[in-house]
């Protein structure tokens, strides 16, 4: 156990001393303009409901009325079963608008989603209050 230890701290002391990012966890802030925020609507293409983060991808029709892939990286399941959502919530073909943090790399068309709604039924999630609700029905 005391050799484990001791591999440990060389292999980490290595990795600080060349620079070498060691993380478990990447931060939104490294691949998001968090301050800033965009909303695209489209057709929902998959909803990844997996961990580490959840991935909604939907099809969007640009101004020249050009189909791209908008992929919204979103919380991990744990976080959004608490807030009712399950792998069921979105299924392909639903009309969603999404709201979000561009990504850094604009060539990527990805974004760190911040609020969902789906027009159809008025079911909406906002993520400052980490609630889903339908609107005008109950």
């Amino acid at each position: 156990m005391k050799r484990l230890a001791v591999v440990a701290a060389v292999v980490l002391s290595v990795a600080l001393l060349s620079g070498t990012r060691i993380r478990a966890h990447h931060s939104f802030a490294e691949f998001y303009f968090e301050s800033q925020s965009v909303s695209i609507a489209g057709e929902v293409l998959e909803f990844e409901y997996r961990n580490p983060h959840t991935w909604l991808h939907v099809l969007v029709e640009d101004e020249n009325g050009e189909s791209r892939r908008y992929s919204a990286e979103w919380s991990n399941p744990n976080a959004l079963r608490r807030s009712g959502i399950t792998a069921e919530t979105l299924r392909p073909g639903d009309y969603v608008v999404v709201t979000g943090s561009p990504g850094r790399n604009p060539e990527e068309n990805n974004l760190h989603l911040k609020g969902i709604e789906r027009p159809a039924d008025g079911w909406e999630w906002t993520g400052r209050e980490g609630r889903t609700r339908r609107r005008g029905r109950r």
